[in-house]
């Protein structure tokens, strides 16, 4: 047995690890500031855009990135923002040593699926990254592609066309690939001691492992800087991005009565309290709201148009279902949550004492940091029915920046 199949056998696997590769050269685009993936595009280096999508995806555990003996001072300058959640590695003579070397070291962390991604396509998006892992088998790995447009032309020795290439069923690959984990790092460990190097992605290392590959959508966008003019139009668009950035803010409100009952549940904490709220999930008035203020950032209804209250399948749900499925359609169409803003309007329970265990629940539904969750509560001065005591409401406001301009 190898000593992939041994730890594959012997370990626990969870999460989902990320190779970077980005030990390359990339003499094609030229060396004014350092290889391609240390140029910079919207005053940052290639790798940082890159770091950013993966690190602020909720989903996406340790990060390895295999760079060049000679890129220590570069890549630390270009990753500082990200520096305590990166291993960095030195990269092998090839593209395929250099996963070899970053699956390595993986292993102490033993993900269940690793992404294999070129450092140097930094327009990926959490769409993109989402329909790859969930593609992931046990024993099946997952490639974006997109299908090949150009009609294909195989040259001859004399320069001359030799044939027409039929492109059905051909694709062009992309990053990042997703395999499990294990079956991975047995493939790179078989074909490094058996001394094959010719292969050029992960995918063919795969396929020549009999591991089974699912193509799943690539996006346009997702392109590889290659040659210098990449690189300038990469900075022309994100330059513009950031003249005109698309920032979108959503509102949500919603209200719901007291029953009888021992607690409240408020942002995804229960709290004790001699009543309850009324509703057909968990009632959870300001996830309720949340849910709407980012569903209205992209245009995608309002909570009831996902979860109708008609359906069996949601009486008692926990809010958070709500929230994390609005956050991922965020995602997907490649919102990132700037801010999210919660006010509790409500003459008891406390709120106060549970705000930061609130605030922590909604950084993990929402895979952003703590210090971009507001949650604040007020009374309403004993007036209405929530001054009452009748009921909860609550208003949210959420911020998200989508990528390109805005329209004109």
């Amino acid at each position: 047995m190898s000593e992939a199949s041994e730890k594959q056998a012997a370990s626990p696997s969870g999460g989902i690890g990320v190779v970077i590769v980005a030990a390359g050269r990339g003499a094609r685009a030229g060396q004014a500031d350092g290889p391609k993936q240390y140029q910079r595009i919207g005053g940052r280096a290639v790798i940082a855009h890159t770091l950013d999508t993966f690190l602020s995806h909720p989903m996406i555990g340790a990060v390895v990135v295999a760079i060049h003996a000679d890129d220590a001072e570069l890549f630390q300058r270009a990753a500082e923002a990200h520096g305590d959640r990166l291993v960095a590695v030195i990269g092998g003579p090839s593209r395929q040593a250099s996963v070899r070397l970053g699956l390595l070291a993986l292993r102490e962390q033993a993900p269940a699926k690793v992404l294999v991604h070129d450092a140097v396509r930094p327009f990926v998006d959490a769409g993109l990254i989402d329909r790859t892992i969930e593609a992931i088998g046990e024993r099946q790995g997952a490639l974006p592609a997109l299908p090949v447009a150009d009609t294909l032309k195989r040259e001859s020795a004399t320069g001359m066309i030799d044939e027409t290439v039929s492109r059905a069923g051909l694709h062009a690959a992309q990053t990042p690939q997703g395999f499990p984990f294990w079956p991975l790092l047995a493939a790179h460990e078989k074909a490094h001691h058996l001394g094959k190097t010719e292969f050029t992605d992960d995918a063919a290392i795969a396929e020549w492992a009999q591991i089974p590959v699912k193509i799943v959508p690539g996006s346009p966008d997702n392109v590889k800087l290659t040659w210098a003019r990449d690189i300038a139009l990469a900075d022309q668009r994100l330059s513009s991005a950031q003249r005109f950035p698309d920032i979108r803010t959503g509102n949500g409100y919603d209200v719901h009565a007291f029953e009888p009952g021992d607690h409240v549940t408020l942002c995804g904490i229960a709290i004790p309290y001699e009543r309850k709220l009324s509703g057909h999930s968990d009632a959870d008035v300001g996830l309720h709201a949340l849910t709407d203020a980012l569903l209205a950032t992209c245009g995608a209804g309002d909570i009831g148009t996902h979860f109708p209250p008609s359906d069996p399948q949601w009486k008692g749900a926990a809010s958070k279902i709500f929230v994390e499925h609005a956050a991922k359609l965020v995602r997907e169409r490649g919102g990132r949550i700037a801010n999210a803003d919660i006010t509790l309007i409500c003459e008891a329970p406390r709120v106060g004492p549970h705000r930061a265990a609130m605030t922590q629940a909604l950084s993990a539904m929402l895979g952003i940091a703590g210090e971009r969750i507001s949650i604040k509560a007020t009374t309403n001065e004993k007036l209405g029915f929530v001054g009452r005591g009748e009921g909860i409401a609550a208003i949210a406001t959420a911020s998200v920046v989508y990528p390109g301009d805005v329209p004109a």
